[in-house]
């Protein structure tokens, strides 16, 4: 999903809303409602988020998120996790680079042995 949120500039304070917003409408994508959110609760959570990992790697997740087949996509479970989700979305590329790698090493080494 392209967004020009993640182009420009947004103020610091208004971050934490901007990934809540975001978080609403691939929620509503995926679900076809609105999810139930405390923006004032979401509000310092995401905060705590994106001191951790920064903004735009946040919105990032929260795509990933969107990604992996997890029941509700509630927004706590991201809170709570979202240091774990990175982990994992960093090492799934890491590993799919290593798998094209593989796969065009034994590529060579079969066609070479013909």
């Amino acid at each position: 999903m392209e967004n020009n949120i993640e182009a420009l500039q947004v103020d610091k304070n208004k971050q934490p809303y901007v990934m809540l917003w975001k978080y609403e409408k691939l929620y509503e994508e995926k679900y076809g409602k609105k999810p139930t959110t405390n923006k004032y609760r979401d509000k310092a959570a995401m905060k705590d988020v994106i001191e951790s990992v920064g903004f735009e790697r946040g919105m990032d997740l929260l795509e990933y998120y969107f990604k992996i087949p997890k029941v509700g996509h509630p927004l706590i479970f991201f809170l709570y996790n979202f240091d774990r989700i990175d982990y994992i979305e960093k090492e799934t590329v890491k590993d799919k680079k290593n798998r094209e790698v593989l796969r065009r090493l034994t590529k060579e080494m079969v066609e070479g042995k013909e």
